[in-house]
C-alpha cells in the first residue's frame, strides 16, 4: 500500500486503503447519492484532534453587496451547478431548492391530423393529469405554462427528466439566448419583447380599449357613485371640475414619474398589452429594468425620459423557456405573456387545414412559438421608428441641446432592444443546422410518425420555416441599426448647428471689432491731454471724421482681405459655372433643332 506522510502528526507515515477504486468514466449524474455511498468504501484519514492546526480567525474582505438575481433562491459562489430534482427530502440539496409559488395558467393541447383536444389545468391538477398516459391518437402534445411556480416546474421536470442545468437556467431571470442539447430533450431560452401600455392601478392611457368613458370604470368594475362637491364661484380652465369632465371622455394621462407605477418589491410595472384584449394585463419588467442593473435611480430616470413614455407606452421584456423532448412534446414557460402566444397558435391548431395541425410535429410548434415572439417585437420597432421620426422633425425645425437627452435615451433603448433580437438569429441557425434523423409528418406524407427516444429531431419542414423567422429577425435588426445611425446623425447635427451658430456670432463680433478698432484708437489719440494740439484747436469736430473714415476703410480692407478674396473667387467661379452650363444647353438645343 502507498504511504502518505502527515506532517501535522510529526511526519509519521500513514497507510491509505486504495484497494477499491472508482472507475474513471463513472457517470455521477446517473448515480444517486445513496448508491454512491453504498457501493464505495472510502476511508478518510484525519489527524489527531490535539495536533490539528487551526487557521487564525479573521474577518473576510470579500464584498457581498452585489449578487446576481435568482428567483426564490439564494446565490452563493462555488455552489453545486444545477438544481437536482431527485434529491430526497431532508438533504442539503433539498434545502437549496427555490421557494417561489404562484397560481399558473397551464394549457395542455393534444393534437393529431384528425383531432385536437385542449385542457386547462392548475398547479393542483397538473400532477394527476400527467400520471395518465398520453392518448394513443395524439401524435403531439404542447404544454404551455403561464407563470413560474416551483411546484409546477418540479412536477414537469420529474415527469420529463429535465436536466438539472436546464432547470437552473429556467430559474435564472436573465439568461443569454441559447439552445442546450441533452440526451432526450433540448432547452431553448430567448427574450420576449412586446409593446405595452404603462399605467398605475388607478390611471390608464387613452388608448385603453375597455375604458368606459361614461362611468369612468373598466367593464368588470362597478361604476362609482358621483361625489357631492361644494359649488364654487369660479371655474378656472385647469380646475379639478373641468379636469373631471375631461376624464369622463378619456382616461387619465400616463404618469409623469415611473415610481408610481412600479412595485418596489420586485421591480415590475403595471401594464397591459397593446391589443384589443385585456387578457395580457399583468406585471412585467420594462426594457430598462431588464438590463438596468441594481441602480434604481438610473432606471427611474431612463423610464421617465423614454421616447415612448410621452405616449403612455413602454416595452415589456420577459424570458421564455422552451423544452423540446424526444417524445414529440413541447413545454413552454412564460412569465406573464403566454396568452399572447397561445391564442393564435391554438386558433391554428383548431383548423385541420393548417400546416401546424397537419404535420403534428413538436419542432414545428417550437418554430411557431419563436415566430410569434418575433412578431410581437415588430410593433416595438415601429413605435421606435415613429418616436425617432418625431425627434427628427424637432431637430430639423429647432435644434436644441435638450434634444440630445431624448436621443441618448432612445439610442440606449434601441441598443438594448437589438441586443435581445440579434442572438435569436444564432438560435435559429443552431436549430436549422441540427443534424438528426427526420421524423415523418403523418398529415402530409400519409405515414405514421416515427418517434425517436434517443435524440431530439428537427424536421426538414421546420428547418425551412425557421428561415422565415431568420428573415424577420434580420429585417428588425437592420431597421434598428438604421434608427441608431439616424439618432447618432441627429446628435451630430445638433452640435454642428450650435457650432455654426457660435461661429456666426463670433463672425459678427469680429466685424464689429474691426469697425470700431480704428475709431477707438483715434478717440484715444484725440482725447489725450496735450499741452498744445493744433489739429484740435484750429479745426472743428469734422476734422476727426476726415481722419477716421479713411483709416477705418483701410483697416477693414487689410483685416478682411482674406474674406473679400474668398467672396470674389466664389462669385467668379459661380459665374463661370453658370456661363458654361448655358453654353452647353444652347449647344444641345441647336443639335436638337437639326
Amino acid at each position: 500500500m502507498p504511504e502518505a506522510r502527515d506532517y501535522a502528526t510529526g511526519g509519521e507515515p500513514t497507510r491509505l486503503d486504495t484497494s477499491q477504486r472508482r472507475s474513471t468514466n463513472t457517470d455521477l449524474e446517473a448515480q444517486s447519492p445513496t448508491l454512491i455511498s453504498r457501493g464505495t468504501d472510502v476511508k478518510s484519514v484525519s489527524s489527531p484532534t490535539g495536533s490539528t492546526r487551526f487557521r487564525k480567525v479573521a474577518r473576510s474582505n470579500t464584498a457581498t453587496t452585489y449578487r446576481p438575481e435568482r428567483r426564490g433562491q439564494e446565490w452563493r459562489p462555488g455552489q453545486e451547478p444545477g438544481i437536482d430534482l431527485s434529491a430526497p427530502p431532508g438533504t442539503g440539496s433539498q434545502s437549496q431548492l427555490p421557494h417561489i409559488h404562484e397560481q399558473c395558467d397551464i394549457t395542455v393541447v393534444d393534437f393529431s391530423p384528425d383531432d385536437m383536444k385542449m385542457q386547462d389545468l392548475s398547479n393542483r391538477t397538473l400532477g394527476p393529469f400527467l400520471q395518465d398516459p398520453r392518448p394513443a391518437w395524439a401524435d403531439c402534445r404542447w404544454i404551455n405554462v403561464n407563470g413560474l411556480s416551483w411546484d409546477v416546474i418540479e412536477t414537469l421536470g420529474k415527469d420529463k427528466s429535465l436536466h438539472r442545468l436546464a432547470i437552473e437556467d429556467l430559474m435564472n431571470p436573465r439568461n443569454r439566448t441559447k439552445a442546450d442539447w441533452y440526451t432526450d430533450h433540448t432547452y431553448m431560452v430567448l427574450p420576449l419583447q412586446k409593446l405595452i401600455h404603462v399605467h398605475s392601478d388607478s390611471d390608464c392611457d387613452s388608448d385603453c380599449p375597455d375604458w368606459d368613458g361614461n362611468n369612468n370604470t373598466w367593464p368588470d368594475q362597478p361604476a362609482e357613485k358621483p361625489r357631492r362637491r361644494k359649488k364654487r364661484q369660479r371655474c378656472w380652465p385647469f380646475s379639478s371640475r373641468n379636469r373631471a369632465e375631461r376624464n369622463k371622455q378619456q382616461p387619465p394621462k400616463p404618469l409623469d414619474t415611473s415610481a408610481e407605477m412600479h412595485d418596489p418589491t420586485d421591480g415590475l410595472v403595471n401594464s397591459y398589452m397593446s391589443s384589443p384584449t385585456k387578457s395580457s394585463s399583468g406585471q412585467i419588467r420594462t426594457l430598462q429594468r431588464y438590463h438596468g442593473g441594481p441602480n434604481e435611480e438610473r432606471i427611474v430616470f431612463m423610464e421617465k425620459h423614454s421616447a415612448l413614455a410621452s405616449k403612455g407606452l413602454g416595452v415589456g421584456v420577459e424570458q421564455v423557456s422552451i423544452f423540446l423532448t424526444s417524445d414529440n412534446t413541447v413545454i413552454s414557460f412564460f412569465e406573464s405573456s403566454a396568452e399572447d402566444i397561445e391564442t393564435p397558435l391554438v386558433r391554428r391548431l383548431s383548423t385541420p387545414e393548417t400546416i401546424l395541425r397537419r404535420c403534428s410535429d413538436a419542432s414545428m410548434i417550437t418554430q411557431a412559438i419563436i415566430d410569434a415572439i418575433i412578431d410581437l417585437a415588430i410593433p416595438v420597432a415601429t413605435a421606435y421608428q415613429d418616436a425617432i421620426g418625431e425627434l427628427e422633425l424637432n431637430v430639423l425645425t429647432e435644434a436644441d441641446v435638450s434634444h440630445t437627452t431624448s436621443l441618448y435615451v432612445l439610442t440606449s433603448e434601441i441598443v438594448q432592444f437589438r441586443s435581445n433580437i440579434s442572438p435569436i438569429i444564432n438560435l435559429v441557425n443552431v436549430l436549422r443546422d441540427h443534424k438528426s434523423e427526420p421524423i415523418g409528418t403523418p398529415g402530409l406524407t400519409g405515414k405514421p410518425p416515427k418517434l425517436s427516444s434517443s435524440s431530439v429531431t428537427i424536421s426538414p419542414m421546420t428547418q425551412v420555416y425557421l428561415g422565415d423567422v431568420e428573415d424577420h429577425c434580420i429585417l428588425i435588426t437592420d431597421g434598428v441599426d438604421q434608427m441608431r445611425r439616424a439618432a447618432d446623425n441627429m446628435i451630430d447635427l445638433i452640435f454642428n448647428t450650435h457650432s455654426s451658430r457660435q461661429n456666426d456670432s463670433m463672425k459678427q463680433l469680429t466685424l464689429v471689432t474691426i469697425f470700431f478698432l480704428p475709431l477707438t484708437f483715434l478717440t484715444g489719440y484725440f482725447g489725450m491731454n496735450f499741452v498744445r494740439f493744433d489739429g484740435v484747436l484750429n479745426n472743428s469736430d469734422a476734422y476727426f471724421w476726415k481722419i477716421a473714415v479713411p483709416v477705418v476703410f483701410a483697416t477693414s480692407l487689410y483685416l478682411m482681405q482674406d474674406m473679400i478674396r474668398q467672396f470674389v473667387v466664389r462669385k467668379l467661379q459661380r459665374r463661370g459655372i453658370i456661363k458654361t452650363r448655358k453654353e452647353r444647353e444652347s449647344k444641345e438645343a441647336k443639335l436638337k433643332r437639326r
